[in-house]
């Protein structure tokens, strides 16, 4: 019987080089999306068409409680052997100091935080029967913030205290662990000379790609004594210290 991987976030940039990666690797795929709907149609018909009834979709609002509940209730009408959660989902954006409201500070907090560690929580009994895992994507401005995005930052911290506390709750039956990355896909409102600055930070001196992210998770998914790591994907940026503007 085929084996299960649920993606957060699933439909675009790096959730979706994940999302064919381990299908490539074997795994059948549940495509969770929020507004990408025609990325996550798409992707679900591309995989199916590789190999029939490999990949379903989920459509959930990862940034309040009731989304996170909806979710969870797809996934338990499908009862399929899920053996792997990847938390990809995220939401990235700036919060000046002095111009942050509790409505903002609440969904970054809930996308970037509780959502992946409830997820975690919901799906561990189903994981542990298949022997499985969870993967956090983090992000390296956990460990140095990112200016004038303190809650982003501090929701990706947290997400990394809770990847290393979830190692130890699951153990010994489920493995957990995070990956951090750095420069690897541009966001939408960053310009030329923001890019450029971050390209002078990174010792290998150019971007990385959405597939080093997904080959690291295959690696991981395969690697039966690898639990509680943070593994940043970066070019060496944080092994060298970088100003986090």
């Amino acid at each position: 019987m085929a084996k299960w991987a649920l993606i957060t976030g699933a439909a675009k940039r790096i959730g979706k080089a994940i999302a064919e990666q381990l299908h490539n690797d074997g795994f059948n795929i549940l495509i969770h999306y929020d507004q990408s709907q025609t990325d996550a149609v798409a992707l679900m018909s591309k995989l199916n068409n590789v190999r029939p009834n490999s990949a379903k979709m989920l459509q959930a609002d990862l940034s309040v409680q009731t989304g996170l509940s909806q979710l969870t209730l797809q996934i338990d009408a499908l009862a399929l052997p899920l053996s792997i959660l990847i938390n990809n989902a995220s939401t990235f954006y700036p919060t000046p100091l002095g111009k942050t409201d509790y409505v903002a500070a609440q969904q970054l907090l809930t996308t970037n935080l509780l959502s992946p560690y409830l997820l975690a929580e919901h799906v561990a009994p189903t994981l542990k029967r298949h022997n499985g895992c969870i993967i956090n994507l983090i992000d390296i401005h956990g460990k140095r913030p990112l200016k004038n995005h303190g809650l982003y930052s501090i929701s990706k911290a947290a997400l990394e205290m809770a990847t290393l506390s979830l190692a130890q709750e699951l153990a010994p039956d489920i493995r957990v662990n995070g990956i951090a990355p750095g420069a690897i896909l541009w966001p939408e409102q960053s310009n030329d000379s923001s890019q450029d600055h971050v390209l002078t930070e990174i010792p290998l001196a150019k971007l990385g790609q959405a597939g080093d992210i997904a080959k690291l998770v295959s690696h991981l998914v395969s690697a039966p004594y690898i639990s509680g790591q943070i593994i940043a994907v970066d070019g060496g940026r944080s092994a060298v210290g970088f100003t986090g503007a």
